[in-house]
């Protein structure tokens, strides 16, 4: 008889024993990157070699990629996601007097942005179930103040624009954590991208994009992210120093082409969660087809103890926007003018916990961390005999 059945078993043993022993990150960039590493080094020294660093021909190649991919006329590259949203916000003329609405529970850059443009963010809860901005919410939000709704596609789930389009106000999409994500960047006049190293589709440091539906909004973002010239030489619009570099773009490029299969990566282990039997212990992220995972994120009234018992077994977990931003020191001249309701948003806050998660997120972890949550929770069931 062959051995290799029993090789394979003994192989497979091992690296089950690998993953209970070390230390599980949230997010393993690397992992992702790893095997592209050789491909990195060849498009950088291209770019090292050329002597071109700054809007050179990769930034421009990128842009027209990332432009086609999303089916966008124009998109425009930046130095970083919150950048990205203050230039769109800029080139729609949006300041002070005016209101712009947005979530609460989000990464504080959303409202950040509307209040360095000297607007006020006016915020809006979130839906219960897919965390996404309450269309019906936003409805009631509008004012003759309301220049602009800034809706979130919250961990990677595209938002409901649709009820929202209803609304004949314009729509910016902060689309930091959804690239890749169905129905994403066609809706609003544009929408904003992040490429922090823990996105799905990340820079290897910071790097942001503006995807526009509207080419001349596109060409007012171009010049104000270089001081609002076009030549350097005459300044047209008060901008700033915002540039996606090329050796970012370059790596960019690359990455763009392994997106799809790294979305497909991430649906596919959080369905894994799911049959790992999760649910049983925690309430689960509802599906939907273009829902890419950004961050796997559950919910549960008993997230201190499920995150005490991940951490001491060194797995890696996260619970977001804590204090929401309406609740934040910096937004005291908002809420103190007028008190803000947000049930849903504070109850999200104290619920949420992300798990482990990353394109080719080995199995054998998501045992382990399915196991630590299994034995908290049944821990918990004795205490409470």
């Amino acid at each position: 008889m062959s051995a290799w059945p029993l090789s394979v078993g003994v192989a497979s043993e091992r690296r089950r024993l690998h993953w209970l022993a070390v230390p599980v990150p949230l997010v393993d960039v690397r992992a992702q990157y790893e095997r592209l590493i050789p491909r990195i080094l060849e498009r950088f020294q291209e770019v090292l070699e050329s002597g071109t660093l700054i809007l050179g021909p990769n930034v421009q190649a990128f842009e027209e990629e990332a432009a086609a991919y999303l089916g966008v006329p124009q998109t425009v590259g930046v130095a970083n996601g919150t950048d990205a949203l203050v230039l769109v916000l800029d080139a729609l003329g949006i300041g002070a007097g005016d209101e712009v609405i947005c979530p609460s529970f989000t990464f504080y850059a959303t409202a950040e942005a509307i209040m360095r443009t000297g607007a006020t963010p006016a915020f809006a809860d979130i839906d219960p179930i897919s965390l996404n901005v309450d269309a019906e919410d936003v409805a009631a939000k509008v004012t003759e103040r309301t220049r602009a709704i800034m809706p979130v596609h919250l961990f990677g789930r595209p938002a409901d624009l649709a009820p929202l389009a209803a609304l004949g106000v314009p729509i910016i999409e902060d689309a930091a954590q959804a690239f890749g994500a169905q129905g994403v960047a066609t809706t609003g006049v544009a929408s904003t991208f992040s490429f922090f190293p823990t996105k799905n589709l990340f820079a290897l440091g910071d790097g942001g994009l503006v995807a526009a539906t509207d080419e001349e909004l596109a060409e007012r973002v171009r010049m104000l992210r270089f001081h609002g010239s076009r030549d350097k030489k005459t300044f047209t619009y008060v901008g700033t120093n915002s540039r996606l570099d090329e050796l970012q773009a370059a790596a960019l490029r690359l990455f763009l082409g392994e997106l799809d299969g790294w979305n497909r990566a991430r649906r596919e282990a959080a369905a894994r969660y799911a049959e790992l039997g999760l649910g049983e212990f925690c309430e689960l992220p509802e599906d939907e087809p273009g829902h890419v995972y950004h961050m796997y994120v559950v919910r549960s009234p008993e997230r201190a103890r499920l995150a005490e018992a991940l951490s001491a077994a060194g797995i890696g977990n996260a619970s977001y926007y804590v204090t929401p931003t309406h609740l934040q020191p910096a937004l005291k001249h908002v809420t103190r003018a007028e008190p803000v309701l947000l049930p849903e948003t504070e109850r999200a806050s104290r619920e949420n916990l992300a798990l482990p998660m990353w394109a080719g997120i080995p199995s054998e972890i998501q045992e382990r961390v399915v196991n630590v949550v299994r034995e908290a929770s049944a821990l918990r069931a004795l205490g409470s005999l």
